[in-house]
């Protein structure tokens, strides 16, 4: 009868210490592996120098974001979803990269046709506070020819697509992608 014990309580506590752990990784900032790749003559989506269509979304606590109250301010407009490797590894990267950012520079993680629930329950995970809105029906992706997540638009202060980046990004090419503009 011991043993039996000693082996449930064993069985627990490995599952905790996996718990914990899986959990504490997903905080964490890691090597992204290989880098998004910026486009400059990519046929789909908004063209480099073109505006980027405005749009009104809502965050899952209600909070209504409209890219054009961005103007003034350059912006990472991210594309992804909960599901996506690449994109749950560059989010680490992204609030790092938001925590010391300038002023004048914004981020806008645009989740994909998903709940607000499942959204909400992620960027908590995650600890994002950056803007999280919402493309529950896909119509902002769509306006925005995304094919692959993650894809972010970085715009300059009018509005304007500075770069597009197909793939994650990490901290480095965030600040490199600011600084070319």
């Amino acid at each position: 009868m011991y043993k039996k014990w000693l082996g449930i309580v064993l069985i627990i506590l490995l599952i905790g210490l996996a718990g914990f752990r899986l959990y504490e990784d997903r905080k964490k900032v890691t090597d992204i592996g290989e880098k998004g790749i910026a486009v400059t003559n990519d046929k789909n989506g908004i063209a480099v120098g073109e505006k980027a269509p405005d749009f009104n979304l809502e965050t899952p606590e209600g909070k209504k974001v409209k890219l054009s109250d961005y103007e003034g301010k350059k912006v990472f407009l991210n594309f992804w979803a909960t599901w996506c490797p690449p994109c749950k590894d560059e989010m680490p990267h992204m609030q790092a990269f938001y925590e010391e950012k300038a002023d004048n520079v914004e981020i806008l993680a645009v989740n994909i046709e998903e709940s607000a629930v499942k959204a909400k329950d992620f960027a908590d995970q995650y600890d994002l506070t950056f803007p999280v809105p919402l493309d529950e029906s896909g119509d902002i992706s769509e306006a925005y020819d995304i094919y692959t997540i993650p894809t972010t638009y970085v715009l300059n202060e009018d509005g304007t697509v500075h770069q597009k980046v197909v793939g994650p990004m990490d901290e480095s090419m965030m600040r490199e992608l600011i600084r070319s503009q």
